[in-house]
């Protein structure tokens, strides 16, 4: 069955809608590093710089450029000290840019005491609880030989960047916990860990100390310890919110219900309850018809501390496109007697404020009505979420539902090359004439058939299938498992007047071919611009460090000079080692011979790097690399 384009619209928005909603979080705090005040004296060894360059082939090679904002540890002098910051946690989330240089290791301490690895462990296979992002092991010499270090736990894959790129790291920590008497009553734990945008760890417990951490025992704080006696490193953009142990509750909670259709939670005011119910989650949980009903939540909050505090309130059943003059539904949340949040059920289905709150136990009640209903959001759950001076962002009382339990799907390329066809969302918008390619060394790529797009790269495993394959299939996206890098999305090839012209967002010479297969197995996509055949090909090289892009081009008749566009960023950066750093160094060109680029600034200031398709023989070809 066939939907109209603005079904597809319509679930993008919810789409949107809900994600943005649960983004709403406080800032975090930020570690300055444009001085060490924020640090404990330390070593000669570490330095602040403002920009450092790694080379990817040659270790000890790094050069540095004066001024701040970037943490180094340089050991090329006799210094070789850790450093610990004067800021001390118990809970914490934490998140940082870190690049290695090539060989090196080095390791983030939580409390000191709990490593998450950072190494360099660019293109890895199997990784081990030494590489990059895993938890490291603890260490025992009265153990046996071969087995003093255990516990170690080596992250889910290798999502590992090149040395000499930034790379990305989040962690969700939780400190142990102990009783009056000082006696661990719970071990910490690392509830998530992500690298650069993969989730690599959840929920794993540490029994103690991991090796060579700076104190031996437990408590319930302690510094953040950035490891300087191994390898060189560099820190940028720490971000942290530490947390206390005791949360927002809400309990005592009883729901009002009233059947009917509803203008304003007012009207409850002149009606009788037809029922009267203690409830634990928040929801619409009276018996009767999903539609037609209101309620009235009353019970008690517990505010541990006072501060400035967060809350966001979804009536889920809500639709972000019912019309102005016939809302569905609405809300509003009052505590202590304050209305706080209001929905009118208008525009969205969401309200979000900012609000002063004293430390105690409070009056809360949250009002509701709902007067019709929509097959895609049948759902009468409410989310609230709070967040505030050493609360995490916690939603309060939240339904928990499965469905539709049901095993991943997932496609992994092991031996030969893997291609998907089906549709995939790039920046937010899903494109639904796609090739997804996967490599057995964890290369893979996705392009755009119908419009000749390169679309993005991602290093780690393949694809989850289950929103094509399960069921109806009823999102029909492939999403990759790895870590993503987004293309700007134009056409690779196109025409220009002059290296000045702008490049299209679109080609319309452009015509699909299809696609051979290599001997390989990889795709050589076809296709003609204007007069001008084209081949397209893409291959995993040097064990999936690299992926070559080569373009054949028979312009036969067609006169028109046809340019190539290799790459897009905030910035281009010609390196010592004839790398193009793109984009922040998000990844690496790397052209073959004396190649020159053109390299240009455009309406949206960024920068565009281009190569000319010149043709010898009659045949233009035109070959370049991502490292990454």
């Amino acid at each position: 069955m066939q939907r109209p384009a603005c079904w597809y619209l319509l679930c993008l928005l919810l789409y949107t809608s809900s994600i943005s909603a649960q983004n709403n979080e406080l800032p975090y705090t930020t570690l300055n590093l444009q001085n060490f005040n924020d640090f404990k004296p330390t070593g000669g060894n570490w330095r602040l710089v403002g920009d450092v360059f790694y080379d990817i082939n040659k270790d000890g090679k790094a050069t540095t450029k004066p001024g701040t904002g970037i943490l180094v540890n340089d050991l090329s002098g006799k210094s070789k000290d850790q450093l610990f910051t004067k800021m001390e946690h118990g809970d914490i989330e934490l998140e940082l840019d870190f690049m290695m240089e090539k060989g090196s290791n080095s390791g983030l301490y939580l409390q000191g005491r709990y490593e998450i690895q950072l190494f360099d462990s660019w293109g890895v296979k199997n990784p081990k609880s030494i590489d990059c992002g895993s938890i490291y092991e603890r260490w025992d010499e009265s153990r046996p030989e071969g087995r003093k270090g255990y516990e170690g736990h080596p992250p889910s894959q290798n999502v590992s960047r090149a040395p000499g790129l930034w790379q990305h790291v989040k962690i969700v920590f939780r400190a142990p916990r102990f009783n009056e008497k000082g006696e661990k009553t719970a071990n910490a734990k690392f509830i998530k860990v992500i690298q650069n945008d993969v989730t690599i760890h959840e929920n794993i417990e540490v029994t103690g100390p991991t090796r060579s951490a700076a104190f031996q025992d437990e408590k319930p704080t302690g510094p953040l310890m950035i490891q300087g006696d191994h390898g060189p490193v560099a820190i940028r953009n720490v971000n942290y919110k530490s947390y206390g142990i005791e949360s927002v509750t809400l309990s005592k909670l009883m729901l009002k219900s009233y059947d009917g259709k509803f203008k304003s939670v007012e009207d409850f005011n002149a009606l009788t309850p037809k029922r009267e119910m203690p409830i634990e989650i928040l929801a619409h949980q009276t018996p009767g018809s999903r539609d037609n009903f209101g309620g009235k939540i009353t019970g008690t909050i517990h505010i541990p501390r006072a501060g400035k505090y967060l809350l966001n309130l979804t009536l889920r059943f809500i639709p972000n496109e019912t019309l102005p003059t016939n809302p569905n539904g609405a809300g509003e949340l009052l505590i202590a007697g304050k209305k706080l949040l209001t929905i009118t059920g208008k525009d969205n289905n969401f309200a979000t404020t900012t609000t002063n709150l004293e430390a105690g136990d409070f009056p809360f009640e949250l009002a509701y009505y709902k007067n019709f209903g929509f097959w895609y959001a049948r759902s009468n759950d409410i989310l609230l979420t709070i967040e505030g001076p050493g609360v995490q962002y916690t939603p309060l009382n939240q339904v928990i539902r499965i469905e539709d339990a049901v095993s991943e799907i997932l496609l992994i390329a092991r031996n030969e090359p893997v291609m998907q066809r089906g549709f995939i969302n790039h920046h937010g918008l899903k494109h639904t004439h796609t090739i997804s390619v996967g490599e057995p060394d964890d290369a893979n790529y996705t392009v755009d058939l119908g419009k000749g797009e390169f679309l993005q790269i991602w290093r780690g495993n393949f694809l989850d299938t289950t929103p094509m394959w399960h069921g109806r299939g009823e999102t029909q996206l492939s999403v990759p498992l790895g870590s993503v890098i987004e293309l700007p999305g134009k056409p690779s090839l196109t025409f220009l007047t002059d290296q000045n012209s702008v490049w299209p967002d679109s080609n319309a010479t452009y015509n699909n071919l299809g696609y051979d297969v290599d001997k390989a197995g990889r795709p050589v996509f076809k296709y003609t611009l204007g007069g001008a055949g084209v081949r397209e090909s893409l291959a995993s090289t040097d064990g999936g460090k690299k992926l070559a892009h080569s373009f054949t081009v028979t312009p036969g008749a067609e006169t028109k000079e046809i340019w190539c566009r290799v790459a897009e960023g905030k910035d281009i950066t010609l390196l010592p080692n004839g790398l193009y750093a793109i984009n922040d160094r998000q990844y690496f060109i790397e052209l073959p011979g004396a190649e020159k680029p053109v390299i240009r600034n455009t309406t949206k200031n960024t920068k565009e790097m281009l190569l000319p398709v010149k043709a010898t023989n009659k045949v233009g070809v035109v070959t370049y690399s991502i490292v990454w």
